[in-house]
């Protein structure tokens, strides 16, 4: 999840470079939303570790 939001980081990046605003916003947006869905599973995932050890 993390490498999808890199890779829509980066294009955003690349159009953003070569005057694409609209494209550029839409990554960037794709991005953002992933990042913050790959944090959330993130913290799931090691709470769902700490309590499966207790």
């Amino acid at each position: 999840m993390l490498r999808y939001a890199l890779i829509f980081f980066i294009i955003a990046i690349v159009a953003a470079v070569l005057g694409f605003g609209g494209v550029a916003g839409a990554m960037a947006g794709i991005a953002k939303i992933l990042f913050w869905v790959f944090v959330v599973l993130l913290v799931v995932s090691l709470l769902s570790g700490a309590v499966k050890r207790v």
